[in-house]
């Protein structure tokens, strides 16, 4: 008997909900074996500009559990997955070649680094006469089914929101199979690596952590279903959103959304489900405005291609003062700039992986317009250790607040010490990251620069030994 076979090639789409390379496989083949390569230069290479390490301890580690788990879905549908660990352009090649496929299904990226790699694989896959198809794996929208061609998509994010939400449907996601089709090739199916063969050391989660969070995709399902329904924490979205302590601010989907083990798409759909039960709520259309915001981040990093790494951003300019000061930078990711709420964020993402929305946007401005550090030293500070790290969305932001990116007019400067009075007026989540502070009153907290000698001998705080001396004084933003 003839047998069709096809290869799907997982990669930021690690669940079988939802996901159109999937259903497309199955639909054209009879037979389909799931592969994953973990990519040397994803988990060994360095960033490209300053060398970072390209993935860290966090976000490797949730790769990891992602891809156990969505070897034990496939399992349990009768099929496996084949892992490898080396270059997805040879890797699948040779399973490719080895099983006489037809196709190889994988849903499209859309980044420098992504296309190459795919472009590769289809270069090798012609030279044996297999072809490869593309689907969408990371949207909410469907770009057939916007108003205008991606090199036309408006470049403010108001323009984007008000022209899609009003005309474009959100398709439904696809079912997850019931069954799949077992694998009859010879194939090993491979060891899935551990943290240390990925080049780090087993870690225990720090108990100050926002979230413990587990890759995978019923973890990321069980985290949507918490938050819509059991914790019934979406009437407190808007408000909650720029929390700094805990679980229950905002949604942590990001983490999940950005490994693909949750669809944008049933995201929306609960929403949807949410509030036909209960009713239009203002609340739930603050969380669908930030799934909209991804995609278009999305939709701004195929329009300006590798403009978005760019030091000038998508806008062409360049602040004339940023340089590349490592001294400077490495004061910011140690958390030793002297300022409290900086130090407080920089630190949880350094032993979590993970910062608030809130944070992000002050580190970033402080780095930026108060350091004069080039904004793409950040970024891919960001880019190796966030455990949700999406490409799009960090340069994304990353230009918005250099004033380099498409829709933004000006660098967004943010009065850090307003903004922490704002955000942690009693100085509890600094202290909770910044321990050697618990002593200072909630109206010192933030300036501890400000501090006199008899203050620092009566607060048993010493500037310049116990905490560092600022180096921005905070008494830039009094007023």
């Amino acid at each position: 008997m003839y047998t069709k076979r096809a290869i799907l090639w997982f990669r930021l789409d690690l669940r079988l909900h939802d996901n159109e390379a999937l259903q497309e496989a199955l639909n054209s083949a009879d037979e389909v074996i799931p592969v994953y390569v973990f990519d040397e230069r994803i988990f060994w290479g360095r960033t490209h500009y300053f060398g970072f390490p390209k993935t860290a301890k966090f976000r490797a580690q949730f790769i990891i559990e992602s891809v156990r788990e969505l070897r034990q879905s496939l399992r349990e549908l009768g099929s496996d997955l084949i892992v490898r660990v080396g270059k997805p352009e040879e890797e699948v090649f040779e399973i490719a070649k080895k099983a006489r496929a037809h196709w190889v299904f994988c849903n499209r990226e859309r980044t420098d680094e992504e296309v190459k790699v795919q472009d590769a694989l289809e270069k090798n896959l012609w030279s044996i006469g297999q072809e490869m198809r593309y689907s969408r794996g990371k949207l909410l929208y469907y770009t057939a089914d916007l108003p205008f061609p991606i090199q036309h998509t408006p470049d403010t994010f108001t323009q984007f929101r008000k022209e899609v939400e009003r005309y474009v449907p959100v398709r439904s996601p696809l079912p997850t199979p019931e069954a799949l089709p077992p694998i009859t090739v010879a194939l090993e199916p491979g060891v899935v690596p551990g943290l240390q063969n990925l080049g780090h050391e087993v870690f225990e989660p720090d108990p100050r952590a926002t979230l413990s969070f587990r890759g995978g995709e019923r973890e990321g399902l069980r985290r949507l279903h918490y938050y819509l329904w059991e914790g019934e924490l979406i009437d407190d979205f808007k408000e909650s959103r720029d929390g700094l302590i805990g679980g229950d601010y905002s949604t942590k989907l990001s983490p999940w959304l950005a490994q693909g083990c949750l669809s944008p798409k049933m995201a929306y759909y609960e929403l949807r489900k949410y509030e036909e039960k209960y009713g239009k709520s203002k609340f739930a259309y603050e969380l669908f405005y930030y799934l909209m915001l991804r995609d278009y981040y999305r939709f701004m990093a195929k329009k300006y291609c590798n403009q978005i790494f760019f030091k000038s951003g998508p806008q062409n300019i360049a602040g004339a003062n940023w340089r590349n000061d490592r001294g400077l930078l490495q004061q910011w990711t140690e958390g030793r700039t002297g300022v409290p709420f900086i130090d407080a964020n920089m630190r949880e993402i350094s032993q979590t992986g993970y910062m608030s929305s809130r944070g992000r946007q002050n580190v970033a401005s402080f780095l930026i317009n108060d350091l004069g550090v080039n904004w793409q030293m950040g970024a891919e500070y960001f880019e190796s250790v966030l455990i949700d790290y999406d490409v799009a969305s960090n340069w994304g932001n990353w230009n918005f607040i250099a004033g380099v990116g498409s829709g933004a007019r000006d660098a967004r400067y943010l009065n850090i010490i307003s903004q922490a009075k704002t955000y942690d007026p009693k100085g509890e989540y600094v202290k909770l990251w910044l321990p050697e502070l618990k002593g200072l009153p909630p109206e010192k907290i933030h300036q501890p620069d400000q501090l006199s000698f008899s203050e620092q001998e009566e607060l048993h705080l010493r500037i310049g030994d116990d905490y560092p001396r600022a180096m921005v004084s905070t008494d830039k933003w009094r007023g």
